[in-house]
Order: C-alpha cells, then structure tokens, then sequence
C-alpha cells in the first residue's frame, strides 16, 4: 500500500498584520488542514519549523494547536512530526512532548544531545517501518559553532556553515545505519525523508514576508550538497514561497499555508502532497483555498481611491494595503482614502479595512535634514541603521564591520525572544 505524506511549515499562529488579530483566519486554516488529511488519506503530517509566530504564544495560538494535535488522529493519519523554528521556543515546543508521542505526535524542538534522537523510525499498527525521517531543528548558532578570540568575519562565517553541513552529515549517517538494517524488501520502499528549517542558498522570498535573517553573514545560506543523496525528499521550512531548491524537486519549500505580509497578497498558498510507492515519491502540489482577501494597491490618489471603490463593489471583506506612488504631495493622504471607504460602505456587509498607508513619495527620498517625518512602518531595522550610518558621516570602508556586529546584535535579541531562560 502506498505512503501518503502531507508536508507543511510556517503557520506562524498568532501572528497578527499590522495589528489586525488573525485568529479567525487561523481556525479556518487548520480545519482545512483536518479535512485535507481526511480527504487525501495522509499517512503522516511533516511541520517543518514555525508553528508559532513568537516564542511566547498567546493562549488562543496555543489552544489552537493542541486542538488540532487531539483532531488528527481521528483523520486516519498515523504520525506527525513537527520540528522547530527560529520563531519558536524549543522549550515550549519540547514541554509536552513525551505527553504528545501517546497521539504519535514527534516533536523536536531543537539541536538534541544524541544525534540518535533527531531520526524517528515512524511504523504502521503492525510495527513495520513506514518511513525513516530525520527531524533536524533550526539549528542556533550557539548550538554548532564555539566563539573564538581573533576570529574574522569570514572564519565566523565558514565556522558557522561547516557545523551546520556536519551536522547534517551525522544524522543522515545515523539514519542509514538504522537503513541498513532493515530487510532487503523494506529497504526498498521504506523512504529516508529529511527535515530543516534553514535558508537555502538561491531561495527566494518576498517583500514584507516576515522572514528573519537566520544567522549573521550569508554564507550560512546553504548549498544542496548538504543534504545526501540518500535521502529521498527533504521537507524544508522557513522560507514562505512554495519553491524547490537549486531544481531538485526533491528538495522543497512548501511555503507558508497563510499570506504573512501583504507582498504575498496574490501568491497561491500550497502543501505538498508526496505518494510513496516505491522510495521515489510521487509530488502533488495542493492549493489552498483563500481564507481572507489582502490587497496591495498601487498608485496615484485617483488611482487608489478608484481601485478602492472597485473593491467595495466585489462585496468581499479585505483587507488593504495602500502604497502611494504620485508626485503630488497630499498631507491628508490617509483622510482622503478613509473617507472613500467609510462613505461607500454605508450599504454593503463586505468591509474594506486600509491596514497600512505607505507614502512611496517620501520613503524613496534621501535622509535629510529637511526630509518630512516617516513611520517606522515604513522602514525595517536594517534601513534604520543603515540610515544611522549616513546620518553620521561613517566611512564606507568602517561600515561592513559595524553592520556584521548589528546583525549579530539582532539576532541575539531574536533568539532571546524564542528561548525559555
């Protein structure tokens, strides 16, 4: 009989849009996500990393997750495994844990003691094997690379990309072994699936999608010669366009099963759905529905206040994000598109909610002296300093070092925001 897989990652549950609370988009998600299992017979569910959006979920986040665990045996599938990601705190992912393995629930939360425990031998109700799945967590820099005094950039760098790649290496190596010592006609069809949550070197993303930087420097976006060719598919998070990876097909990203900015607005949201007949899987990109409109509008005042009309008039509920491209300046910019959906909406049950106003006109100017005040909506930390840095007359041969120390500065205050002290 055929092994039916379902791999998914970056729920992110909790995460709100610029303050809008999503928790009812969330619940319509993992019922899908309930009914999708029913309906394509899955065997086993992969969560590859970033369950929850911060490292302190809220109680509705939380509720909502157990909810689901409890709900899927009850679909039929035998096992899931879920492994952490930057965002999620391996403490609180790993608590319950032993309690979660009585519903085949496999958690690693993060880089483990014993190589050993990051392969999971999942079986069937007769206790044969049904796939070998090495389970490797968003491994922290503090987890795979030791700080030395003189150290440069580089050697941080290429410290920090070996202890990933070995990492990988021994796991794998562990998980042939327990290959190995299956029967031929098991080793025929029982498939070793890898598991990460990292960036792949040439992966893509979008503007606005949350995505962190997960180390500091770039060469910790790793190649595919990571992953062996003993493993027959390799289920990756973190990134959230849908994409495989240097075009192996086998080696993918699902994408987030939510838009988690606006920049995704229009993007089909998908899971992968992988039929094992023999150790070469068979790949079934599965769309998933849209559970609230998001709109990203481009323009002109005229512009935008008629494709906001046009909206209204679709009589669907969306939410909005407004980016004003005209040269004509407008100091009651967001008065004037308020007022469009404000007095259209009187008859209609279908709001339309502008969540952001970004000026275009005044983001794309230098930092001067005179430049008009900007949001902090409309600049990420990165634009902060790099602004900081002109502000301030630093020369450009001082600025790569001062950047590499921010970034890491960034990261620290990220990773301490998922770790139970």
């Amino acid at each position: 009989m055929a092994l039916k897989i379902l791999h998914t990652s970056d729920w992110h549950l909790g995460r709100a849009l610029y303050g809008q609370k999503r928790y009812e988009e969330f619940d319509a998600l993992l019922d899908w996500m309930i009914n999708t299992l029913k309906e394509q017979q899955i065997d086993v569910l992969l969560i590859a990393g970033d369950v929850f959006d911060t490292g302190t979920p809220s109680n509705r986040a939380m509720q909502q997750y157990y909810r689901f665990l409890t709900q899927v045996s009850d679909t039929g599938c035998r096992h899931v495994v879920i492994i952490g990601g930057n965002h999620d705190s391996p403490t609180f992912l790993n608590a319950p844990r032993d309690l979660l393995k009585v519903l085949n629930v496999h958690v690693v939360g993060a880089k483990t003691d014993a190589i050993e425990d990051e392969v999971i031998v999942l079986r069937d109700k007769d206790h044969k094997p049904l796939a070998i799945v090495c389970a490797t967590p968003y491994l922290r820099d503090r987890d795979i690379r030791t700080a030395e005094a003189g150290e440069s950039i580089e050697d941080k760098e290429q410290k920090l990309l070996d202890g990933i790649r070995n990492h990988y290496t021994a796991v794998t190596a562990y998980a042939t072994q327990i290959q190995s010592s299956l029967t031929d006609a098991e080793q025929q069809i029982v498939p070793m699936i890898g598991m990460g949550h990292l960036f792949a070197a040439g992966g893509r993303t979008t503007d606005d999608d949350g995505v962190r930087p997960l180390y500091v420097g770039s060469l910790a976006h790793v190649g595919v010669s990571i992953f062996p060719d003993t493993l027959d598919y390799v289920a990756l998070g973190h990134l959230h366009v849908p994409q495989c990876v240097g075009n192996h097909e086998h080696i993918r990203y699902c994408g987030s099963p939510l838009p988690m900015g606006f920049g995704e607005a229009l993007q089909q949201k998908s899971v992968c759905v992988l039929t094992f007949e023999t150790r070469k899987p068979t790949l079934c990109i599965h769309p998933i529905p849209t559970f609230q409109r998001l709109r990203q509008l481009r323009g002109n005042l005229s512009t935008l206040q008629s494709e906001l009309n046009s909206l209204i008039q679709d009589d669907t509920t969306s939410w909005v994000e407004v980016i004003y491209t005209g040269d004509e300046i407008v100091p009651d910019l967001r008065e004037k598109l308020e007022a469009v959906t404000t007095g259209a909406q009187a008859n209609t049950t279908s709001p339309v909610t502008i969540l952001r106003i970004k000026n275009q006109r005044i983001s794309t100017q230098s930092l001067t002296a005179d430049m008009p005040e900007q949001t902090l909506d409309d600049l990420s930390p990165h634009d902060v300093f790099e602004r900081c840095l002109l502000a301030h007359d630093i020369p450009d041969e001082q600025r790569p070092a001062l950047q590499h120390a921010y970034q890491e500065i960034l990261t620290q205050l990220q990773e301490h925001d998922t770790r139970a002290d």
